[in-house]
C-alpha cells in the first residue's frame, strides 16, 4: 500500500528479515514501481493502520511467498535501508512544526542517531502510535518533542497510572459520564494487560520448551470439563444491629461468639450506627478478644504513637521540604488527590471542609508510617470512607492502616499482586464459565483489564457510597474464605454474560459498557451471587487444586517459577517525584514528570 509518510528517495515501511529474536523496526527501500509515487499518492487515512507492521521474530508465521534471498539489490538507494531493534532504542526525537517536512530521529542506547526518516505528506504519528503498542514512549519533561523509550513492564505500569489518569477524575465526572472520564484510561492500559498475562514467549526463557499456543497461563493448571451443580439459592440477610451486637458483649466488655458474629455481619453487614465501633474490630485496629481497659489503653498508645508520625512532617520547616523532594512530592499528589475525593459527598463538600484537611493530614502521616510505600493514587479513595465512617483522625489513620494491610499489595512498583489477582480472576472465571471466557478471549478482552479498578481500590468506585460500605464490611470478615472480592467481580461479570455475549460486543464495546455498569450495581445482588458462585464451587468433588488455592480450601503451592526481578526505581514513579539525575551510563527510568504520548492533532502538511 502506498505510503503517505515517505523519505527522500525512498519509502519506509516494517519488514521481516530473517530469524531474529525480538521486535525490529526495518526501513527500506520501497521506491520501485508506483508503490511510493510522491506525485499520485492517495491521501493517508487515519482511521485505519499504514502499511507498517511490528516485525516480532519469536513466533514466525508462514507466509505465502518468500522474497529472493540471492545477490543483494544493486540500486544505489539501498544505502538507505537499515534495521534496528526496538530494543536497542533509547530516544527518538520528532521535528519541530513549521520546519519544512516533517522528520524522526531514532536514537539507539550507545547514542548513536539512525538516518532521519522524513515524511513529505504527514505519518510521524502514525508511526509513533504504532511503535506505542510495543514500547513505552514518554515525552522528556526538558523537550516536549523528544520521546524516552521504555519497555512494556511492570515499572511502566506503575509509572503509567498517573497519567492513564484511572484517578485524576472527580467522581461526579464519572457519574455523569463515565466513558469520557475513564474509558480511554482502560483502553490504554489494555496492551499492557494483554502482554503482561501471556506465558513468557519463546526465547525469553531459554531452558524452558516452547509452549503451544493452547498451553494455559503459567502456574495454572489445565482446566477441563469441570461439571458444576446447579447454583443454589442464597438469601441475604438483615444487617446486625446494636442490639444484637451488645448480646455478644460479655463481661468485661469482651465479645464473645467472634465467629457467629462475623458469619452474621457476612450474611448481612452492619446497621449504620454500629460501624463506627465495629469496623474498629474488623481492620484490625481493636483485637476482638481484648476488654475495654485493654482498648482504652490501646487507643491511648495509638493515640501518641500517631502523633509522634504526624509531628515528624508537621515539624518540617518550608526550607527543609524544598530540600526534601520525596516529602515534597509526596505533599503535592495528596493535595491534589484529597481536592478531588468523594466532592459530592456532604461529608467532604466545599472547599474549606475540615474533612479534605483530616484526608490531607492521615495520608502524609501514613507516609511516614511506611515510608516504603509511601502514598500512591487510589489510597484517597480507600482512606474516605473510613473517615466518614469513624469520624476520628487517630481511629480512622490506624483503621486505614489495618486496611492497607490487605491490599498494600495493589500498589506496590513490582504490580505482581494485581497480575496474580487477574490471573486468579480469569482462573476462576474459565471454570465457572467458560463460554464466556472464549467470547472475551475471541474479543481480545481475555485479560480482563476491565477489571482492573475493580480490583485496585475494592469497587470504591463502582457502586454507591452506602453500598461501598456494606461491601467492604462483608469483605473484611474473610469469610466465607480468602479473595471474596474476586469472586465479586466474577458476580458483576455473571449478570452482564448476557448482554456482553448477545450484542455482539467488540472489546471497545466491552469496555465501554463494563464502565457504564458505575453506580448502576445493586451491591445485596452482586454479594448474594458471589456467595452462590462460591458455594457451586466449593460442592464440586472435582475442583482443581489451584482454584481450590484461591478459595481457600487448600494450602498454596511453592511458586514454580522465579520471581521477576524487582524495579530498580525504589518507589513508584505515581508517588513519588522524579528520581535523582542517573549517571551518564546508566540508562533512564521513567519518572513522574514523564508523559503517555499525548493525543494532539497533527497537520497533514508539516505534520507538527
Amino acid at each position: 500500500m502506498p505510503l503517505k509518510s515517505s523519505f527522500p528517495r525512498r519509502c519506509g515501511s516494517f519488514a521481516r528479515r530473517g530469524p531474529r529474536k525480538g521486535n525490529y523496526l526495518d526501513i527500506q527501500d520501497a521506491s520501485g514501481g508506483d508503490s511510493c509515487t510522491s506525485e499520485e499518492e492517495p491521501t493517508f487515512d487515519p482511521g485505519y493502520e499504514p502499511d507498517w507492521a511490528v516485525i516480532s521474530t519469536v513466533r514466525p508465521r508462514p507466509r505465502h511467498s518468500e522474497p529472493t534471498r540471492g545477490a543483494e539489490p544493486s540500486s544505489p538507494r539501498d544505502s538507505w535501508a537499515f534495521s534496528v531493534s526496538l530494543g536497542e532504542l533509547k530516544s527518538i526525537r520528532r521535528s519541530k512544526p513549521g520546519l519544512s517536512w516533517a522528520y524522526l530521529v531514532l536514537v539507539t542506547q550507545a547514542g548513536g542517531s539512525l538516518p532521519a526518516l522524513h515524511f513529505h505528506r504527514g505519518g510521524t504519528r502514525a508511526l509513533l502510535r504504532v511503535l506505542s503498542r510495543y514500547l513505552l514512549l514518554a515525552s522528556s519533561p526538558q523537550d516536549s518533542r523528544l520521546y524516552l523509550v521504555f519497555p512494556h513492564d511492570s515499572s511502566a505500569l506503575s509509572n503509567s497510572f498517573h497519567h492513564l489518569q484511572l484517578f485524576d477524575q472527580d467522581s461526579s465526572n464519572v457519574v455523569s459520564d463515565p466513558y469520557s472520564t475513564t474509558f480511554s484510561s482502560f483502553s490504554r492500559v489494555t496492551n499492557f494487560f494483554r502482554g503482561a498475562l501471556q506465558p513468557h514467549p519463546e526465547g525469553s526463557a531459554p531452558d524452558l520448551h516452547p509452549a503451544p499456543d493452547d498451553e494455559p497461563e503459567p502456574g495454572f493448571e489445565v482446566i477441563s470439563c469441570v461439571e458444576l451443580g446447579a447454583r443454589p439459592d442464597v438469601e441475604r440477610e438483615p444487617p446486625v444491629t446494636e442490639e444484637e451486637w451488645a448480646r455478644h458483649v460479655g463481661p468485661e466488655g469482651r465479645l464473645q461468639q467472634v465467629p457467629e458474629l462475623k458469619a452474621r455481619i457476612f450474611s448481612g453487614g452492619l446497621s449504620p450506627s454500629l460501624r463506627r465501633e465495629a469496623w474498629k474490630f474488623l481492620l484490625g485496629y481493636l483485637s476482638w478478644e481484648g476488654s475495654a481497659e485493654e482498648h482504652k489503653a490501646h487507643v491511648r498508645k495509638k493515640t501518641d504513637e500517631y502523633f509522634r508520625m504526624k509531628l515528624q512532617w508537621k515539624s518540617v520547616s518550608p526550607e527543609q521540604e524544598r530540600r526534601n523532594s520525596l516529602l515534597h512530592g509526596y505533599r503535592s499528589l495528596i493535595e491534589r488527590d484529597v481536592s478531588r475525593t468523594d466532592r459530592n459527598n456532604k461529608f467532604y463538600e466545599g472547599p474549606s471542609n475540615p474533612g479534605l484537611s483530616l484526608l490531607n493530614d492521615i495520608l502524609l502521616t501514613y507516609c511516614m508510617y511506611h515510608f516504603d510505600l509511601g502514598y500512591v493514587q487510589g489510597m484517597s479513595d480507600l482512606l474516605s470512607p473510613i473517615l466518614y465512617v469513624v469520624q476520628n483522625e487517630v481511629d480512622a489513620f490506624w483503621c486505614f492502616c489495618g486496611f492497607m494491610e490487605l491490599v498494600h499489595g495493589n500498589f506496590e512498583e513490582s504490580q505482581e499482586t494485581m497480575k496474580r489477582q487477574l490471573g486468579q480472576l480469569l482462573l476462576l472465571l474459565r471454570v465457572l464459565d467458560p463460554p464466556l471466557c472464549d467470547f472475551l478471549d475471541s474479543q481480545d478482552s481475555g485479560s480482563l483489564c476491565f477489571c482492573f479498578r475493580w480490583l485496585l481500590i475494592w469497587f470504591k468506585r463502582e457502586f454507591p457510597f452506602p453500598d461501598v460500605l456494606r461491601l467492604w464490611e462483608v469483605l473484611w470478615t474473610g469469610l466465607p474464605g480468602p479473595n471474596l472480592h474476586l469472586l465479586v467481580a466474577c458476580a458483576i461479570l455473571d449478570m452482564e454474560r448476557d448482554t456482553l455475549m448477545l450484542s455482539g460486543f467488540g472489546s471497545n464495546e466491552i469496555l465501554k459498557h463494563i464502565n457504564e455498569l458505575t453506580m448502576k450495581l445493586s451491591v445485596e445482588d452482586v454479594l448474594r451471587r458471589a456467595e452462590a458462585l462460591y458455594r457451586q464451587l466449593t460442592a464440586c468433588a472435582e475442583l482443581p487444586h489451584n482454584v481450590q488455592e484461591v478459595l481457600g480450601l487448600a494450602p498454596p503451592t511453592e511458586p514454580r517459577s522465579p520471581s521477576p526481578p524487582a524495579s530498580p526505581l525504589p518507589l513508584s514513579p505515581t508517588r513519588a517525584p522524579p528520581a535523582p539525575p542517573l549517571p551518564a551510563d546508566t540508562a533512564p527510568q521513567p519518572d513522574s514528570s514523564l508523559e503517555i504520548l499525548p493525543e494532539e492533532e497533527e497537520e497533514e502538511g508539516a505534520d507538527s
